[in-house]
């Protein structure tokens, strides 16, 4: 009997660290010391030594049940966008830059070429967030998972100046709230979505006219990542008071989390043009306009809050980094919580 016989394989393990290299290698910043492969990531904090009052930020995240799709379709390449994506956009809520980053796979069986191709989908986040693959695992449980089936988890750190920190105490009666698109479902609702839809092969390899593509190629797009969305608002002179990630919990759990006592967020429905997979979702799960907009982020990523006088210049911004923006409401006095009109 050895550890092989019994599940593990050392050497693919091994096999799977230098097919992976050449991805890590590419997500490196100036302040990384040493390479893959050692015990602990090391970063230098010297770039920040001339912050007044340095805060470190941290983020961890998963991609929840989406990689069942990734099972399905066999297509590992974008799931890592998504696990990054959900830790660094954390992070900036808070006003963060993003510093580097680790990763957490866990497999019923180390197939190497595929974990590779996982990890690439994560270095290819950590490149659209700035930050650096600095370390990771990927562990083994024969027995305990599937041999074929996996999890992605992750863990982010920032940092911000303690001046600079996003904490919503400022918002106020008569700022604008920006909602920045989102490219889908992100990674949030999707043990809803696997109740609505038959997630099986044929069922994701169906095209919708309505979608544009196929049913798999919409729920599977990673989710986006705003870093570099929100570095260009604040190089515009722009000071967010607000910023809320659409995550698990759609707009009413997540916007009145950025804001203080004694305001509400209203948000205009007819604001923007909600993208089709979730009405897709609505009509075939006979789910409530309200459930939609308690689940899902229904087509905004981020919403940030501004005061009115910078509402335009904040929208430019983000159009000349790329994005999709609208304002898509105001604060209004009142008690803290959010309404949809």
């Amino acid at each position: 009997m050895d550890y092989k016989k019994a599940g593990v394989d050392i050497e693919a393990g091994y096999k799977s660290v230098e097919l992976m290299k050449k991805y890590v290698k590419e997500t490196m910043r100036p302040e990384v010391l040493g390479g893959i492969g050692g015990f602990a990531g090391a970063f230098s904090l010297n770039k920040i030594k001339d912050m007044e009052e340095p805060v470190l930020l941290s983020g961890t995240d998963g991609c929840g049940t989406k990689v069942q799709l990734a099972f399905v379709m066999d297509k590992h390449d974008t799931i890592g966008i998504d696990c990054v994506a959900m830790c660094v956009n954390d992070i900036i809520c808070s006003g963060g830059e993003p510093l580097f980053f680790l990763d957490y796979i866990a497999c019923g069986k180390n197939y190497p070429e595929k974990i590779a191709t996982i990890v690439s989908g994560v270095a290819e986040g950590c490149k659209q967030s700035e930050a650096a693959l600095v370390g990771g695992e990927t562990a083994e449980h024969p027995g305990l998972m599937p041999l074929e089936e996996y999890d992605l988890a992750g863990f982010a750190v920032g940092v911000v100046d303690k001046k600079d920190l996003i904490t919503g105490a400022d918002i106020k009666p008569g700022d604008k709230l920006i909602g920045i698109a989102s490219s889908g479902v992100h990674s949030n609702g999707f043990s809803l979505v696997r109740k609505v839809f038959d997630i099986s092969k044929e069922s994701l390899d169906t095209y919708y006219e309505e979608l544009g593509k196929t049913l798999g190629e919409a729920l599977l797009a990673p989710t986006r990542i705003y870093v570099k969305a929100l570095k260009c608002v604040k190089k515009a002179g722009v000071t967010l008071k607000g910023c809320s990630h659409i995550t698990g919990g759609g707009f009413y759990e997540n916007i009145p989390r950025m804001l203080p006592e004694g305001v509400r967020a209203v948000v205009k429905k007819n604001s923007y043009t909600v993208p089709a997979i979730f009405r897709l979702l609505e009509e075939k799960g006979s789910i409530e306009e309200e459930m939609m907009y308690n689940t899902y982020n229904m087509g905004i990523g981020m919403v940030l809050a501004v005061d009115a006088a910078d509402s335009a210049k904040t929208m430019e911004a983000l159009q000349a980094a790329g994005e999709t923006c609208y304002e898509l409401g105001y604060i209004e006095a009142g008690d803290k919580g959010i309404t949809l009109i």
